[in-house]
């Protein structure tokens, strides 16, 4: 998922964050409510924004799901472009991106 950091604020790529499907699956559809619950603006036409008080959690909730093994890496992985610097605490679900 496409991250930037700005003022102590992470912004997901709106683009990026799962869908909720009614008759989707179970574990997607949980993933998106998660992600949504934690995040501080959740809109779909706006990047999701994460204030650094739910980043913790947000790293944790990630690292749960990549356990499942159910979602796809790219799904459940932070990607910040290379002049971006990455929190020590978000680098265990981070990584660079292609730019």
């Amino acid at each position: 998922m496409r991250a930037i950091i700005e003022d102590e604020v992470l912004f997901i790529n709106h683009e990026d964050i799962p869908k909720y499907k009614k008759d989707g699956s179970i574990v997607r559809n949980s993933y998106f409510w998660a992600l949504r619950s934690i995040a501080a603006i959740h809109r779909s036409d706006r990047d999701w924004e994460y204030e650094a008080e739910v980043w913790f959690a947000l790293q944790r909730m990630l690292l749960s799901f990549s356990e499942s093994r159910y979602l796809r890496l790219k799904e459940i992985t932070l990607e910040f472009d290379d002049d971006r610097e990455i929190p020590d605490l978000l680098r265990a679900v981070s990584t660079r991106g292609d730019s």
